[in-house]
């Protein structure tokens, strides 16, 4: 699956530890039982062994800001959900584990980029600037396609129920430059 040929929901497990930040986003999946929702068609349709009934997705809010140094205050530059994820968690795990790779309570799995069916929705900086292409305008007037030094990425989550919120937490990285050689 990809927008311009950039891949958007990888099944690459080994190249999400790199600078790498975790925020309080433990939860239980009772906790998000409530949330439990209809997973979007898969297209193309997965391998018979993954192919997978009933609504295994989860209606997650998500939301990304950006702030530069120059900037007082972080803008949103992305709303996406979690159910428009292409593969549901149980296909996550059988990705994960079919190859021989032990899974253990404690194991952080991640998902990859969530994008959604709009512009409005992509999920990476790098899908919302078409590669570098079109660069965001930030409310600073700074242009961005892709991340600078003295940037801050947020990253929020929430499930929203009838009356009450599971939030998630948020998930804040810097970028800082990178050290002088010697």
């Amino acid at each position: 699956m990809s927008r311009n040929g950039i891949t958007s929901r990888s099944v690459r497990f080994s190249q999400k530890n790199f600078a790498t930040t975790i925020s309080p986003w433990v939860f239980t999946l009772d906790a998000l039982e409530p949330f439990r929702c209809a997973q979007p068609g898969q297209v193309p349709e997965p391998l018979p062994y993954l192919r997978t009934r009933g609504a295994l997705a989860y209606d997650i809010h998500l939301e990304v800001s950006l702030q530069s140094s120059a900037m007082s205050f972080p803008a949103v530059i992305t709303r996406s959900n979690a159910r428009h994820l292409y593969w549901n968690l149980a296909q996550m795990i059988v990705h994960h584990t079919c190859g021989g790779c032990n899974l253990r309570p404690g194991d952080i799995l991640g998902t990859g980029t969530i994008s959604g069916p709009t512009e409005d929705s992509l999920g990476s900086l790098l899908e919302l600037a078409w590669g570098g292409k079109r660069p965001l305008v930030l409310p600073s007037g700074e242009r961005r396609a892709f991340l600078a030094d003295g940037d801050t990425v947020i990253l929020r989550g929430w499930c929203q129920g009838e009356g009450h919120r599971v939030g998630f937490g948020e998930c804040r990285g810097t970028v800082f430059p990178a050290p002088a050689a010697g």
